[in-house]
């Protein structure tokens, strides 16, 4: 399982809200290059039909894959009064062969996107991960070097943790404390809760700027 939460913020402010988490986390970022491959099961595999995502990583120097499939959310009345989404997740390392074998088995190409930016990996009441990335489409197939913004001016803030059935609690209470620093900058709630810019980002981001970062917590 995993925690999860998005949002938005514009590009000019995205320096703003790196000086912060490096205040906030404490640790150094990563640079984030990923291509990732969404495939969707045939009428062939099975009644219901399957999503998976096939994430290379562009950044290492011997690019690697890693599948991965988003289950079902939590549901029940416990659910819908947090505001994090707890979903089932499973992912695992994979060979480059990984994309011919899912052809193979029936799966189709939906679609595919290159996400870039960084991410920062940390603990803060659980293992927390931060990615601020700029979402491309490939205009010709696979071709990751002519990649274009989905939406330019605008990049995507995602914040997940791994979770268990026995301590999602534990850890949907450590990720909604760390957004909470986040507020001046962004809002962050469940994938496919559109909630837009924050007002007050633009003069959060001139704070951060002008003194250089916060301390760490």
């Amino acid at each position: 399982m995993e925690c999860v939460v998005q949002g938005i913020i514009e590009t000019q402010h995205v320096e703003a809200l790196e000086i912060l988490l490096q205040g906030l986390c404490g640790v150094h970022r990563e640079r984030l290059r990923i291509h990732e491959i969404c495939l969707k099961s045939g009428p062939n595999i099975g009644s219901v039909s399957s999503e998976v995502r096939l994430l290379c990583d562009l950044e290492k120097p011997d690019p690697t894959w890693t599948v991965k499939h988003i289950g079902g959310a939590m549901r029940g009345a416990g659910a819908e009064q947090i505001s994090v989404l707890v979903r089932n997740m499973v992912e695992s390392k994979a060979s480059k062969n990984v994309l011919r074998l899912f052809y193979a088995l029936g799966y189709k190409l939906d679609h595919e996107q290159l996400r870039v930016g960084f991410a920062f990996h940390f603990h803060r009441g659980a293992p927390i991960t931060v990615t601020v990335s700029s979402i491309n489409k490939m205009l010709k197939l696979h071709a990751t070097d002519e990649a274009v913004p989905v939406t330019p001016g605008i990049q995507l803030v995602e914040v997940t943790a791994p979770a268990t059935s026995e301590n999602y609690a534990e850890v949907v209470a450590a990720v909604s404390s760390f957004c909470e620093y986040l507020a001046p900058l962004l809002h962050l709630s469940k994938p496919g809760v559109s909630t837009g810019v924050v007002p007050t980002a633009a003069a959060a981001a001139a704070s951060l700027m002008s003194d250089g970062g916060g301390t760490p917590l």
